[in-house]
């Protein structure tokens, strides 16, 4: 493997890493742009963990191994899983591993790490948290499952990589019936995962309808700093494997320095315009109550079903 395949693993990485803040801050700042306010700036998340970093961490009473080792999981899992996904080269050394079950777990085994971390502290809010956290798991997961899999039937496979690989060489199954399907079932579930409006709303911490802040409320200083990083890196990956799959022009496919720095900035375009779009469209959305969240989640499940189904008898019958 040549250098190019080593240092768009690294650059995978790091992207997702040091970008996952500033596209946080940028969704905030069109967002408050929208709702005619000034905003914080896009350099407002790396601010507020610098700040975190420089408190003191707190350990509730009672807590154990899980509540510890939650935040940097959270991150570690991540972290992986951005090196699987072929956010700018589908040619690394990792390739070969990048299978979507493979993936899909990395990003299962983060929300899991949280859950149970929530369940830890045995607060009310954490284990609230934790069942409704889990209780979106259980219909996303196989969500992002199923629709990959719509993908990977014409390819073969479910190497990611390859997936894309042949999504690159073949635009059109991508505009097909399974391909729309696929779309908009891999849509819900991002913003799902993601804790975004309709599902969850990130800014808010009403006992009545967080999700995710409900887990996480019992960290402070440098562990809530990580828990902030994961959840912003989770958001960048997902977007990023959204983009690879339905809109994968500019992804090097060689070991050309070129193509590498080519595909760096067309994903960060990508990412940027998909952030921009969530965050204007979370300004017209409302949250749904917490009891049709499972309805949509279903209806979603439902789409990536289909889509499976259509991409059988396109291309697997045949």
């Amino acid at each position: 493997m040549s250098a190019v395949g080593y240092t768009a693993v690294a650059g995978q990485i790091v992207v997702v890493g040091a970008g996952a803040p500033l596209l946080t801050g940028w969704m905030r700042q069109v967002r408050a742009h929208m709702e005619g306010r000034a905003g914080a700036g896009v350099l407002q998340p790396w601010r507020d963990a610098r700040k975190l970093l420089r408190k003191e961490p707190i350990t509730p009473v009672g807590t154990g191994a899980a509540f510890r080792a939650a935040p940097a999981l959270l991150v570690a899992t991540t972290v992986v899983a951005a090196a699987l996904v072929p956010l700018l080269s589908t040619d690394t050394p990792v390739s070969g591993h990048a299978d979507l079950i493979v993936v899909v777990a990395l990003i299962a085994l983060g929300t899991l790490a949280l859950a149970l971390a929530g369940l830890d502290t045995g607060t009310a809010f954490g284990g609230m948290g934790a069942s409704r956290e889990m209780t979106v798991a259980a219909l996303v997961e196989p969500t992002i499952l199923l629709s990959v899999f719509a993908l990977s039937i014409p390819s073969g496979t479910t190497n990611i990589p390859a997936i894309v690989t042949g999504a690159v060489r073949d635009p059109a199954r991508l505009a097909s019936p399974a391909g729309l399907l696929a779309t908009a079932a891999l849509a819900v579930a991002v913003l799902a995962e993601t804790g975004r409006i309709p599902v969850d709303n990130p800014a808010t911490h009403l006992e009545l309808t967080m999700i995710h802040e409900a887990m996480v409320l019992e960290y402070a200083g440098p562990d809530l700093a990580l828990v902030e990083l994961g959840a912003q890196m989770r958001l960048t990956l997902l977007l990023g494997l959204l983009s690879s799959l339905f809109l994968p022009w500019g992804i090097a496919t060689d070991g050309s320095w070129g193509a590498l720095v080519l595909a760096l900035v067309l994903f960060a375009a990508k990412v940027t315009l998909l952030g921009a779009v969530l965050a204007a469209a979370e300004v017209f959305w409302a949250k749904v109550r917490l009891f049709r969240v499972p309805e949509l989640l279903a209806g979603s499940f439902l789409l990536a079903l289909l889509a499976v189904t259509a991409s059988y008898f396109l291309n697997g019958a045949a």
